[in-house]
């Protein structure tokens, strides 16, 4: 059997990843024309249509929706081996994207310092910070992201994982609070103010909330807003009470002035939760790439400086 053109491995995962000849051939630089003889080939490389007219577009066929993801670890897997002997990355050089998603508490704590980190080393590669509004391994399984930071959730077995460091809730009111004068807060005193609470999906329950339970406490939630920013934003102008990561607040911790802790006075809760450990996931096919391994190395080291496991 004759060898298989690899360069049709190479265009057949542009097709599917795009949807579309146009697609296609704008991402290998190539004209719709030559696209579209390729695809030629590759129907009559694999015996099916893979593109079909529907109404005013393209849509793929099932057999090319169930090779979708196998094209992609293939290629990559070509990749890697094409590139294995290559144990170091030329940082200087080194063009590329990384897309990293995260929760907007991490982007606020890390992203400057990562973005910083990145570009005097590698200043042709640019850092994406993509919303996460669900624990999924699909991007990561689909190559649309690069990495996924947060609490391990159901990512499937063959995530690989990296745990960057642990991370704690704590209170945070605005400078001049009645809460700032105790040299110790207790848990009834606390559950006496109103509070704000991040609520990305609107229950604004938590780990706090049975914590005092079983105390026979409860504390008034006044307020329910999107993310950890805008909690500190309402505590920092009101007599609310709000409940924040400790990382969010890890860069004004180390420089003493930063816009985080502007305004406020952050302190222990007075119940016990446990603690949360922050990882980094990704796909086992980036495992031996030289600039994903340079990247997971930037992202923990940057972690790890300013909280500890």
């Amino acid at each position: 059997m004759p060898d298989p053109d690899l360069n049709l491995l190479i265009a057949l995962d542009a097709l599917l990843a795009a949807g579309s000849v146009a697609g296609a051939a704008r991402r290998l630089g190539l004209s719709p024309s030559a696209m579209s003889r390729t695809l030629i080939r590759l129907r009559a490389a694999t015996g099916d249509p893979l593109l079909v007219r529907a109404g005013r577009r393209m849509v793929l066929t099932p057999h090319a929706e169930a090779i979708r993801a196998r094209t992609r670890d293939a290629l990559d897997d070509v990749r890697a081996v094409l590139s294995s002997a290559r144990e170091q990355v030329d940082l200087a050089t080194l063009q590329r994207t990384f897309t990293i998603r995260a929760n907007d508490g991490f982007v606020e704590a890390f992203a400057s310092l990562l973005i910083a980190e990145a570009s005097a080393a590698a200043p042709n590669v640019l850092l994406r910070f993509a919303p996460k509004p669900e624990k999924t391994a699909t991007h990561l399984r689909d190559g649309s992201a690069d990495l996924e930071i947060g609490v391990l959730g159901q990512m499937g077995p063959e995530v690989r994982l990296q745990a960057l460091f642990r991370d704690r809730f704590v209170g945070v009111v605005r400078s001049g609070h009645p809460l700032q004068t105790d040299a110790r807060i207790s848990a009834a005193r606390y559950a006496a103010f109103g509070h704000v609470v991040a609520a990305r999906h609107g229950n604004p329950n938590g780990p706090v909330d049975e914590a005092l339970a079983a105390q026979g406490l409860a504390r008034k939630i006044a307020a329910v807003v999107p993310s950890f920013a805008a909690a500190l934003a309402v505590a920092r102008t009101s007599d609310l009470v709000a409940l924040v990561p400790a990382s969010c607040l890890a860069q004004a911790r180390e420089s003493g002035e930063g816009s985080a802790r502007d305004g406020v006075h952050v302190f222990d809760l007075p119940i016990a939760t446990d603690s949360i450990t922050v990882s980094q996931m990704w796909h086992p096919r980036l495992e031996r790439d030289p600039g994903h391994r340079w990247l997971r190395q930037l992202v923990l080291s940057v972690c790890r400086r300013h909280f500890p496991l």
